[in-house]
């Protein structure tokens, strides 16, 4: 049987070919999408269960006092506390866009371990006020080196920064985000005191690291309670919630991009559910030629099933096969927008299955037919 399904297959080699590749194309387009959905999702993938974030509770926009992080410290069950600033600053021009951030450096770095650098340059960094860390893949696309030096353009904080690269660090998990630069928060409130600027000892944020899991609502619950009814009221949560607010922003987005995954597959059915009935129609005499042999549904069926398996799962692993190089491309091209793009088992798994469930979706009506095509019909449409 699986010879004369296999025959059957390789009858129209270009028929056969065709199909081959549409389907590929079909799946290596589903699986891109896939994977860039799963880049949105890539941070909240990757955060930390006992890590927690304070914030403005009106906007994240809104600074708050730098006098909070003792408050914040003496609480219990808080084992770290860092904080931040989002810089925004140019680089060349707007085109060049990267992640900077202004951090408490030494517990910054601390509290992320998944952020890996060389010690001697980690050492360097902390030294140096004026210094910087970049990201692996961040340093290799603009070829920044040790000891470079780099200057950006305020745009929310007025004036000219300039900064000198003295580490570059690499992601433990591939889901690390390697295209952000760090600095030191010290370095811009310095620049801040100069002017007489009102962002003078303000924070975007608080990091917050508590011993436990278990310990984050009760401790977010407690640090809201401190400032609550004050200038500048906080909201707490988890880290894994911080950044869903973001991906939240776009979630018109990628709902989209997520049916147009699955139109792709049913489009690619639609074409192979025809090749099938095609493939299936002109061969009604044999079909009834075989069953005055004694072969039955259960046989007929089995080798157009097969043979509709057989081309999806061909078209299925060469799309599979394709997706890495492609993968690899996007990182390239699309860098600067993508900085993490994870290719994980789950969805090759999804592809597979998908090409799989399509090949025996389109054979089923055709299968159904012959299986109850008529031998006497059938004859008499021959030649």
């Amino acid at each position: 049987m699986f010879k004369l399904t296999w025959r059957n297959t390789i009858r129209h080699p270009l028929r056969a070919s065709l199909t081959v590749i549409g389907m590929a194309v079909a799946v290596l387009a589903f699986t891109l999408l896939r994977t860039m959905v799963a880049a949105w999702y890539s941070g909240v993938s990757a955060s930390s269960p006992v890590r927690l974030v304070t914030r403005n509770a009106i906007s994240l926009i809104f600074p708050l006092p730098l006098a909070y992080l003792t408050k914040i410290q003496a609480l219990p069950g808080i084992t770290g506390v860092a904080y931040g600033n989002w810089f925004g600053g140019v680089y060349i021009d707007e085109r060049h866009f990267f992640p900077q951030f202004c951090v408490d450096a030494k517990n910054y770095f601390e509290l992320y371990p998944e952020y890996l650098m060389p010690e001697d340059q980690k050492l360097a960094f902390f030294r140096d006020r004026q210094g910087a860390a970049a990201g692996r893949t961040l340093a290799a696309r603009y070829g920044w080196r040790l000891g470079d030096a780099v200057i950006l353009k305020g745009t929310v904080y007025p004036g000219e920064f300039r900064f000198i690269i003295r580490a570059i660090y690499s992601g433990r998990e591939a889901t690390t985000d390697e295209g952000r630069l760090f600095f030191h928060w010290d370095y811009l409130n310095e620049s801040m005191k100069k002017i007489a600027s009102p962002r003078t000892d303000q924070v975007s944020w608080f990091l917050i690291r508590v011993a436990r899991p278990e310990l984050a609502p009760v401790v977010a619950q407690k640090v809201d309670a401190l400032f609550k009814n004050s200038l500048a009221e906080t909201i707490t949560e988890t880290e894994a919630a911080f950044l869903m607010g973001f991906v939240s922003m776009t979630e018109a987005i990628l709902m989209a991009i997520q049916v147009v995954s699955w139109v792709v597959i049913g489009v690619i059915l639609v074409v192979l559910a025809n090749t099938m009935v095609m493939s299936a129609g002109e061969r009604r005499g044999e079909y009834a030629v075989l069953k005055t042999m004694g072969f039955g549904p259960r046989h007929l069926a089995p080798l157009i099933l097969g043979e509709s398996v057989i081309l999806a799962l061909a078209g299925g692993i060469l799309g599979l096969a394709l997706t890495f190089p492609a993968v690899r491309l996007v990182r390239a091209s699309l860098g600067q927008y993508f900085r993490v793009f994870p290719l994980t088992w789950t969805t090759l798994g999804l592809g597979l299955g998908v090409s799989l469930g399509v090949g025996v979706l389109a054979a089923l009506l055709p299968a159904w037919r012959a299986s109850r095509v008529s031998i006497a019909e059938a004859l008499r449409k021959v030649g």
